[in-house]
């Protein structure tokens, strides 16, 4: 599949469109950041960096342009509403992170109204006044950021969150390496005191899929996406007994691609599920009525 077949592709299905979950949008100079970490991936000075961060591999980035052309591209292949996500990877940045998101959001409006939070004392003052602000989505990276999900100083912004009903998305599996932090543990440990987040697992929790999937079906909030799952450029079978579990639980998987930032066409990731043969039931789920009830989306 390619992009230019995606639209016809949706068509064929019958719904109107994609809501995309996880796609990044930040400001310029951390998204030249971003990329630069990625573009060293490849290199030999990067084999205790990026490259062992990335999983040692080389990672080119498919979609460069303007912010204003990734856009239209997204539009083009019939996405009708996408995030922004920003990670905090340390304190003190959320805040710059967040104004430039919403301010993206305001110019934008088929973007989600995203945000981020770090494990920072000013996160229980700003996390909820966001969410009085009418923010859509957050995001967190425990890889990244190098966290614990369960650190004390999240406690009040887990509360608030869990009372909001506010979709996180929390990359928290262990994959495309893991960190300090990774892992299904703390995680579960977090929700065990509050069960009604609402956190959407990035990755469907790879490599610990069996896990993540474990603590969807546990808590009603719980949902995954399928970003970067079951693609070419990981070349990992499909664990044992997954298919069915992404079929028991599907309305709980939702579509994420992390584009801009994939070393593929946009395309590639619906072949990717395309391929799992799940059904065209599960595919529209998936693609459209998940994300567009979550979001609130209109047909």
């Amino acid at each position: 599949m390619r992009d230019v077949d995606v639209p016809a592709y949706l068509t064929s299905l019958g719904v109107p469109g994609i809501v995309d979950v996880h796609t990044h949008f930040m400001a310029p100079p951390i998204m030249a950041k971003v990329w630069a970490y990625f573009d060293s991936a490849g290199s030999d000075a990067a084999a205790s960096g990026a490259g062992a961060l990335l999983g040692g591999r080389s990672w080119p980035i498919t979609y460069r342009g303007t912010d204003d052309e990734r856009v239209e591209q997204l539009r083009a292949l019939g996405v009708r509403r996408f995030s922004a996500l920003s990670y905090a990877h340390k304190p003190g940045i959320a805040g710059y992170m967040n104004d430039w998101t919403l301010g993206f959001a305001d110019r934008t409006p088929d973007a989600l109204r995203s945000a981020t939070f770090y494990p920072e004392p000013e996160a229980a003052t700003y996390v909820p006044q966001l969410i009085a602000d009418g923010v859509d989505v957050f995001k967190v990276h425990v890889q990244v950021g190098d966290f614990a999900p369960n650190d004390p100083l999240l406690e009040p912004v887990w509360g608030a969150l869990a009372d909001s009903g506010t979709p996180i998305v929390l990359h928290a599996g262990s994959g495309p390496a893991p960190g300090r932090f990774t892992g299904p543990s703390a995680v579960a440990d977090v929700l065990s005191r509050h069960p009604r987040l609402a956190l959407v697992i990035a990755h469907l929790g790879m490599p610990e899929m069996t896990e993540f999937l474990d603590l969807a079906a546990l808590h009603e909030r719980v949902r995954l996406d399928t970003t970067m799952a079951f693609v070419d450029f990981f070349a990992a079978p499909v664990p044992d007994g997954v298919p069915q579990r992404l079929v028991e639980l599907q309305d709980k998987i939702l579509f994420g691609t992390d584009f801009p930032n994939i070393p593929y066409q946009y395309a590639h990731q619906i072949e990717a599920l395309e391929r799992l043969e799940l059904g065209d039931d599960w595919m529209r789920a998936v693609l459209w009525n998940n994300g567009a009830s979550l979001f609130d989306v209109p047909a």
